[in-house]
């Protein structure tokens, strides 16, 4: 059964970079499917972040583009997505998931990720 994991800083500054590592176990980053970042915070509601595949092809919400990445592990069966220049306005609930096409089978528990000003 797969099982994802997310880990990372609880508390940023503002203009620092977010980096939070989604740890997979029970299954492989190299099957068929898509990793996810998504975040949720009260003014923006769940946010889809960027994706990345099977393959190590990543994908990102393009109002994030210019300031995010997402990367792999594979030896270590796992992904990370960096956000740069942070602002509160990052301040949200960070989770990953496993998604098969348009439909996401597995979250993982989000971390709470808070950026001062």
């Amino acid at each position: 059964q797969v099982h994802l994991q997310v880990s990372g800083p609880g508390l940023l500054k503002s203009s620092q970079t977010l980096s939070v590592t989604c740890i997979v176990s029970g299954d492989s980053i190299t099957r068929n499917y898509y990793w996810d970042w998504i975040r949720q915070s009260p003014k923006m509601g769940l946010e889809w972040m960027g994706t990345i595949d099977y393959t190590g092809s990543a994908n990102l919400n393009p109002s994030l583009a210019s300031r995010a990445s997402i990367s792999r592990e594979t030896s270590k069966n796992q992904f990370t997505l960096q956000l740069r220049s942070v602002t509160p306005e990052d301040t949200a609930l960070y989770y990953c998931a496993r998604r098969q096409d348009y439909s996401i089978d597995n979250w993982a528990l989000g971390i709470q990720v808070n950026v001062s000003s």
